[in-house]
């Protein structure tokens, strides 16, 4: 579970950083994914860089109870986004399926270990 809890909140890092970047200067890359600037776009930003931020700081502490609330709501809006987009193809719903497969085993591992630890704590 740590392991998994650490490799998701390092790709959280590693693709919102760069991500990130590419929208505020508003790089070639990230007009095509993303579209021109737009309140959208800067409202996205926001988002990912409180994703970004937050993933930072719970790679100091790893508190699985802090991690999985995040992870919970970022696959819930990736999972979305083939519908919201309306496409498989676009590279940003696919980097989004991708992660939320991993933020997925991510969040199971968390739960069954929590399930297992009630478990324990009721037969004590």
């Amino acid at each position: 579970m740590r392991v998994m809890i650490l490799l998701s909140l390092l790709i959280n890092v590693a693709v919102l950083i760069p991500v990130s970047a590419g929208l505020l200067v508003d790089a070639p890359w990230a007009a095509a994914a993303y579209g021109d600037p737009s309140p959208a776009r800067g409202i996205l930003l926001s988002i990912y860089a409180a994703i970004l931020a937050v993933s930072a700081w719970l790679l100091i502490g790893r508190n699985a109870m802090l991690v999985a609330p995040l992870l919970l709501v970022q696959v819930v809006y990736k999972l979305t986004t083939p519908i919201t987009v309306g496409s498989l193809t676009n590279p940003v719903v696919i980097s989004n399926l991708l992660v939320a497969a991993v933020h997925l085993v991510t969040l199971a591992l968390i739960l069954r270990n929590l399930a297992g630890q009630r478990g324990r704590s009721a037969i004590a």
